[in-house]
């Protein structure tokens, strides 16, 4: 029998990380001693408190039956009630829907609302999905370039009107991945301005709104925006936030009539979260304060020590207290694949080169702080050693 790819499943370069992982790999086969700083999964357990409401949830056997594709009411009560209480937001029940895990999200959106030959408005450098979504079902990413001298927001003025009047979504994310970069209310306003405009539906990836530093401002959400819950929605993670990427436990929130499309397209392909998961998602949300301050101290201190040994080496990098990543410049004479391959040959480092987000992230490389202290010392002396 011969096994034949769709077009659209051929047309996929291969998914960056798991080429990481097949290299990773192999050193290690080899006896090698290889050291990530290449995928942003949070090495920090996930909280007794969320383990011990797991367990709980699971001796529920309520719980082990088919769940609803639009989530527990419970659920749904404790992610109104966190965006209250964190982002002065008021929602409804009805504009939340619980996710496997915002990927999933992101992806299934755009079946919900692309058609064949209709854009989306992608940044670039970004998360991969939002253009490999839009392309698998039919549509056309246009990707607008991310400037570090305009902080890498993105530039609405630029993009072409002939474009923007055929785009049905706009894919934005502050804190953004890779770069780090943080986004002011001021330019969500802007953001609600140009979709009401063009009739454009923003979906914004908050996944890394509560990892910053304890001195700074509070990450704010694209909701805060006045009129934006009439122009989107907004997808938030608890994968970062209470490092729980395995869990695969995530929900949209916002425009209502958006958030039913997006669960009609899902009742068909999914049969939702299991309810002991989301049992202990209600035991997160609800004590976020606490929790989130203990992750971000680490992550603090891991930030500022890189910082540092980055500028003794004499790498530049933009300096920001957002997200698990610092965004750092190639040094003269390499491109970003060919400063990854070198580390990763002569030094046995992991760095995720930024061309693997977009054109615009040539000339960056993006290190992850989601490994142990000592271990990411180790990895910034190594990169040291052959810079």
């Amino acid at each position: 029998m011969d096994i034949i790819e769709s077009d659209r499943l051929k047309s996929l370069p291969p998914y960056l990380f798991a080429e990481i992982d097949k290299i990773i790999s192999k050193k290690r086969q080899e006896g090698i001693d290889v050291i990530s700083l290449g995928i942003g999964d949070p090495d920090i357990p996930t909280p007794d408190v969320i383990v011990k409401e797991l367990y709980k949830g699971a001796l529920v056997h309520e719980n082990h039956r088919y769940p609803s594709s639009y989530g527990m009411p419970e659920f749904n009560a404790a992610v109104v009630d966190f965006y209250r209480s964190r982002f002065k937001v008021d929602l409804q029940s009805k504009g939340v829907i619980p996710l496997w895990g915002s990927k999933e999200g992101i992806a299934n959106i755009a079946y919900t609302f692309i058609n064949p030959g209709d854009y989306s408005l992608v940044p670039d450098p970004s998360y991969l999905v939002y253009k490999i979504g839009t392309m698998f079902a039919g549509g056309k990413a246009f990707e607008v370039p991310l400037k570090e001298d305009n902080d890498f927001m993105m530039d609405l003025d630029s993009i072409d009107k002939n474009i923007s009047k055929k785009a049905k979504l706009l894919y934005l994310n502050y804190p953004h991945n890779p770069t780090s970069a943080n986004a002011s209310l001021d330019f969500f306003e802007q953001v609600v301005e140009f979709a009401q405009k063009y009739n454009i539906i923003v979906c914004h990836d908050n996944a890394y709104s509560d990892i910053y530093s304890g001195s700074g401002e509070k990450p704010v959400s694209f909701l805060n925006a006045e009129g934006a819950i009439e122009v989107g929605v907004e997808f938030n993670s608890l994968s970062k936030t209470f490092n729980m990427t395995g869990w695969r436990i995530a929900f949209a929130v916002g425009n209502t009539e958006i958030i039913k499309s997006l669960g009609k397209y899902k009742t068909n392909v999914d049969s939702g979260v299991f309810n002991a998961i989301q049992v202990a998602a209600i035991k997160a949300l609800n004590n976020y304060e606490e929790l989130v301050l203990d992750n971000n101290q680490i992550y603090d201190r891991r930030r500022n020590s890189v910082k540092q040994m980055l500028d003794k080496i004499g790498i530049s990098y933009y300096d920001s207290d957002y997200t698990i990543y610092v965004w750092s410049k190639v040094p003269p004479g390499f491109t970003s694949q060919s400063f990854a391959k070198m580390l990763l040959d002569k030094a046995d480092v992991v760095v995720t080169p930024g061309s693997a987000f977009g054109n615009s992230g040539e000339g960056y490389f993006r290190i992850s702080l989601t490994i142990s202290d000592d271990r990411l010392e180790e990895a910034i002396k190594r990169i040291k050693g052959v810079v």
